[in-house]
């Protein structure tokens, strides 16, 4: 570990495109240098966000040439907020508050805006990752002191990831979510027939309203995403926020702009009346999942939710052979739908021992609170029973 230098770089930029990609590969689309290069440059990840880049590279030993090999980058942001984190700690915020102390800024591991999990630490094949994950750990603790940092969180990071920082002493917290797994279907049909009666006749139900009422879908492929479809997108997508009272996280300028950095990545499922466009999702994908991510309509209408974000990308999966698909954060009327509970992973170091040990006695008691949730949400899945 001594032969290993770390470096904490104010933008992904200063690794480069092709040094990150070589490392992370580009099969996740939110963890490849092109999404998260489109969020700094247009100001999405700033220090005015609450996201301020500060990603780490780890260089090798020296080479006979005296140079040394990018062997680890990880996605690193010094956070001044909750926003955008999918991994709720406003209660420890609030905590620190309350006895006169500052949890922010705080240091977190994780895609902006983005509740999908992945790997975190990207390493070279001849890296122990195990070893660089306890420098990067040793290096953030004494970061943390000298900004005065509370804590580190990792969010979403895989299963295996997670177990490994748990190792090197980052407590490990679990959560649930609910994805759809594509079990080879032939077509929508026939996933129907693997439902129970009830809730085959509800899903048929809601399709055959939307259908009633003269609602047409188009897919269009990321190469096809015109620009007056990301205008008329991203007025959705703004007007989704804007009735819970709050505005969208995300530029449209974010949103063109993997446009033409990753469209292969990316498709788009909009709803007509006609020949006006009356609802849009944008769905990411790679070899194997697809990734609902943002939505919104004209109006509310009945059931167009349902049939755009998830009916129709359950077909998308089906007709493209893709396994599974992550439709995000939360949502418990996913289960009578067909998404099944599973478990996702996130650590979390807390500088301050106090408040470390009470966090750390709250993340016992919470653990099988969500294994039962979990237990509970299978319970409920509409699957026919096997006689």
């Amino acid at each position: 570990m001594n032969d290993l230098r770390l470096e904490f770089v104010d933008s992904i930029a200063g690794i480069g495109e092709e040094p990150w990609n070589t490392l992370a590969g580009k099969d996740n689309p939110f963890t490849r240098y092109e999404f998260l290069w489109a969020l700094e440059k247009t100001g999405c990840t700033t220090q005015s966000t609450g996201w301020e880049p500060h990603h780490l590279a780890v260089y090798g030993p020296k080479l006979e040439d005296a140079t040394q090999k990018l062997v680890a980058v990880m996605p690193l942001y010094q956070k001044t907020n909750s926003y955008g984190e999918y991994v709720f700690d406003w209660s420890w915020a609030s905590a620190y508050q309350n006895y006169g102390l500052s949890y922010y800024p705080k240091f977190v591991t994780a895609v902006p805006f983005t509740p999908s999990h992945g790997t975190r630490l990207f390493t070279d094949e001849s890296a122990n990752k195990t070893d660089i994950a306890q420098l990067i750990f040793e290096k953030l603790q004494e970061k943390a002191e000298a900004l005065d940092a509370s804590s580190w969180h990792i969010l979403f990071p895989t299963k295996q990831e997670s177990e490994m920082l748990e190792t090197i002493g980052i407590p490990a917290r679990t959560a649930c979510q609910f994805h759809w797994f594509n079990r080879d279907y032939a077509n929508f049909d026939e996933f129907l027939q693997t439902l129970n009666s009830r809730k085959r006749k509800n899903i048929k139900r809601e399709r055959q309203k939307i259908a009633e009422r003269g609602t047409t879908f188009q897919t269009i492929e990321g190469i096809n995403i015109r620009p007056q479809h990301w205008d008329i997108f991203y007025q959705f997508y703004q007007s989704t926020y804007m009735m819970r009272g709050m505005q969208g996280y995300l530029s449209q300028d974010f949103f063109i702009e993997i446009g033409k950095q990753m469209p292969e990545q990316l498709f788009m499922i909009i709803a007509l009346d006609g020949e006006k466009i009356i609802a849009a999702a944008l769905f990411f994908k790679n070899s194997e999942k697809a990734f609902g991510r943002y939505w919104g309509s004209a109006r509310d209408y009945q059931f167009l939710h349902f049939e755009t974000c998830y009916y129709q990308g359950q077909e998308y999966c089906i007709e493209h052979k893709l396994k599974s698909f992550d439709s995000g954060a939360q949502g418990e009327h996913k289960i009578q739908r067909g998404f099944e509970p599973i478990t996702t992973h996130s650590n979390h170091w807390i500088a301050n021992q106090g408040f470390a040990q009470a966090i750390n006695n709250f993340l016992d008691e919470e653990k099988p609170h969500i294994e039962r949730y979990k237990a509970e949400a299978a319970s409920l899945l509409p699957f026919r029973k096997e006689s």
